[in-house]
């Protein structure tokens, strides 16, 4: 065999493809030929995957083969088991979790710490491996250069089992294309995928924090109180719902896959092997390609029909999602850490969590369903469940019952009051009773009323309203303060504020107040389309929790070659997807959010987070009065990232519709805008 030891391998795996060895055979007999064969474990691990991709194997013994192939390669490279174990060390940072079974040592040519890829990403630490790959903190040269406050990301390379085959760039290109489709704020942030030679790796934003994983692993951990488990059960079942509104399936959620971020935050991490279970939307999209091929499963959360290879179905994620909720609540896997299909042969049935209302467990115990018909079919309904709580009655009266008691009150006094007078005149003495004639009425001199004195004009707000909103290529609002009209936004350059002035002071009531104050900034004519398309969603017009923000860092609104562009802004009180787009002086716009570099644009309500601050944006010519505008929606507002930079007017062009449809859909007040101006100039 040691003439042709890949040949070999592969006729001893396709003999077993078609049915000439069982199991438990083919997995003797293959431990056989690889003590015998002088190949590679990096060699024999890419026949082993080429013949998977080809005619899938059962996963059981997929995942037996290659951990025969991972035994044997800790025997021949140097330093290997010192770098799993300190693979599974708590860095505190991005995707420190323990390995999973079947991960094998690195190649003697794959890069490691201390390398750097591309001439650009240095690999400072490693964070942890996955199915697909391993993570390393990376420092990127370009954002230290830019003097980034954050210049640190985390890289994903794929591990030994994929860096030979033939589409494990096709792989990577899936993961990244899925994870930009899928920006929302509890999952990771992917930015792209690269190659350095026979490298293949991922770009992600770096996390500070800890895995799910290692909460559940802590010593002595008993479970976590309801309050504090809810928010990270919302997180994870965000996530996935936001996956599956998009036609994906995780396919591997377990915790080791749930980042608890330093802050707060909750991010589902490694869509590697996420699989659809809607058709594209174009046909293009089709592929005989299968990431699931490459990937794997972890038993203990898989659901039953993932072990009989059935479609993926977003009750699949809810399994898994509900074994974590269960881990996370007691301490304990609900079938004991058993796949699923034993748990179904051992007729095994998870336990009541004490804590939980009736409602709740209900809940739970649905999702925990080893039969795909009864479990809960959507994520939704799962968080509803396990965020229900039981209403308690204070028995308060209402304030109509409170009002009706006052009214018979008050009806009570006004008839006792007449009884009392009834009876007073009844009591009179007899003898005090007179008649008398009545007098001859005398004629009153007539009385004429004197003249109504002229009632000064009053202000109508809505007058005002009114006539700002006819002013031609402006954004203003109206407000009164004691005797003073306010008017501020901005204003048409063909206006002019002293045209403004006599306008308003035209409208009944304005003459009686003491002044009118403009405070407007001037709009050329070339923003005039710009400002018409936001005005009805302009936030000047909003109050309170409906209205987004934007404003510029630093003192005045004048920038010069060179200056970064810094900008905070702020969303409404309600989820949103959100939207920044500068346009230049020369007739084009740029998309500062979503670009490549702020992919993800989801954020929670009442969201504050600036743009620029990194140095991303610098001011450079053409020069001139240039606009940034901010949209925040209830949805996206384009199936994907527009190019960098494209023709404003095209660009209007293109958001015109969806505004206008979203607008009927979700209402008028569920889009919001702001907008600065700056001017700038040469050095």
């Amino acid at each position: 065999m040691s003439g042709h030891p890949v040949a070999s391998l592969k006729e001893l795996i396709r003999k077993f493809q078609n049915g000439g060895l069982s199991d438990d055979e083919f997995v003797a007999s293959f431990e056989t030929a690889l003590a015998q064969d002088p190949t590679t474990p990096s060699q024999a691990a890419r026949v082993v995957i080429e013949e998977n991709t080809r005619f899938p194997f059962p996963p059981a013994v997929y995942a037996e083969v290659m951990r025969r192939i991972e035994r044997r390669g800790a025997t021949q490279y140097d330093g290997a088991t010192e770098a799993t174990r300190l693979a599974g060390t708590q860095t505190g940072s991005l995707y420190a979790t323990s390995p999973e079974p079947g991960t094998l040592p690195q190649a003697a040519h794959t890069k490691g710490v201390g390398d750097t890829l591309n001439g650009r990403f240095v690999l400072e630490e490693c964070l942890g491996v996955g199915g697909m790959g391993t993570v390393y903190k990376a420092l990127d040269l370009r954002k230290l250069e830019a003097s980034d406050r954050k210049p640190y990301i985390a890289i994903k390379v794929l591990n030994l089992q994929f860096s030979g085959h033939p589409k494990s760039l096709m792989a990577l290109q899936r993961e990244a294309r899925k994870a930009q489709t899928l920006a929302h704020r509890n999952i990771v942030t992917v930015y792209d995928f690269d190659r350095d030679g026979p490298v293949v790796f991922l770009t992600m934003e770096y996390l500070s924090g800890s895995s799910l994983n290692h909460v559940l692993k802590a010593p002595g951990f008993t479970g976590m109180p309801m309050a504090r488990a809810m928010s990270i059960i919302n997180g994870m079942g965000n996530a996935l719902a936001y996956a599956h509104e998009r036609g994906f399936v995780h396919c591997d959620f377990k915790p080791a896959n749930v980042f608890l971020t330093a802050n707060g935050e909750v991010k589902v991490i490694d869509f590697g092997i996420a699989r659809g279970f809607l058709p594209p939307a174009d046909e293009s999209d089709r592929t005989v390609f299968d990431p699931g091929s490459l990937g794997g499963m972890t038993p203990a959360y898989a659901s039953p029909e993932m072990f009989d290879h059935c479609e993926p179905d977003p009750r699949d994620d809810i399994f898994a999602l509900a074994c974590v909720t269960y881990e996370l609540l007691t301490g304990k896997h609900p079938y004991q850490r058993l796949s699923a299909n034993q748990a179904r042969d051992a007729g095994l049935k998870p336990a009541q969590p004490p804590q939980l209302s009736r409602t709740q467990w209900k809940t739970l115990r649905e999702a925990l369903s080893l039969d795909r018909e009864t479990r809960t079919p959507t994520v939704a309904r799962f968080l509803h469940g396990m965020s229900a709580v039981p209403v308690v009655s204070t028995r308060r009266p209402s304030p109509l019952m409170a009002g009706g008691a006052l009214a018979v009150l008050a009806g009570v006094s006004a008839i006792g009051y007449y009884a009392w007078h009834s009876q007073r005149q009844a009591e009179a003495p007899a003898g005090d009773a007179r008649v008398e004639a009545p007098a001859t009425p005398v004629p009153a001199a007539p009385v004429i009323p004197p003249a109504p004195a002229a009632r000064p004009a009053v202000l109508s707000m809505a007058d005002v309203t009114k006539m700002l909103a006819a002013v031609p290529c402006s954004l203003l609002t109206a407000t009164q303060q004691a005797q003073t009209l306010r008017v501020r936004g901005f204003l048409a350059e063909s206006v002019g504020a002293v045209r403004l002035r006599e306008q308003l002071s035209a409208l009944p009531g304005v003459k009686e107040l003491k002044g009118v104050s403009i405070d407007t900034q001037p709009l050329a004519a070339d923003k005039c389309d710009v400002a018409t398309l936001i005005a009805p969603y302009w936030s000047g017009h909003r109050e309170g929790g409906t209205a987004s923000s934007l404003r510029l860092r630093g003192q005045g609104t004048q920038l010069t070659e060179g200056s970064p562009l810094v900008l905070d802004l702020r969303t409404p009180a309600r989820d949103s997807y959100v939207y920044v787009d500068y346009f230049a002086a020369d007739g084009k716009v740029a998309h500062m959010v979503p670009s490549a570099r702020v992919p993800a644009h989801q954020a929670p309500p009442s969201h504050g987070a600036t743009v620029g601050d990194g140095g991303d944006w610098i001011i450079s010519g053409p020069f001139g009065t240039e606009l940034v505008v901010l949209l925040t929606t209830p949805a996206p507002l384009f199936d994907g990232r527009r190019a960098e930079v494209e023709l404003h007017k095209d660009y209007l062009k293109a958001l015109e519709k969806p505004l206008a449809q979203m607008a009927r859909t979700y209402g008028r007040d569920r889009i919001s805008a702001d907008l600065v101006q700056i001017s700038t100039r040469a050095r």
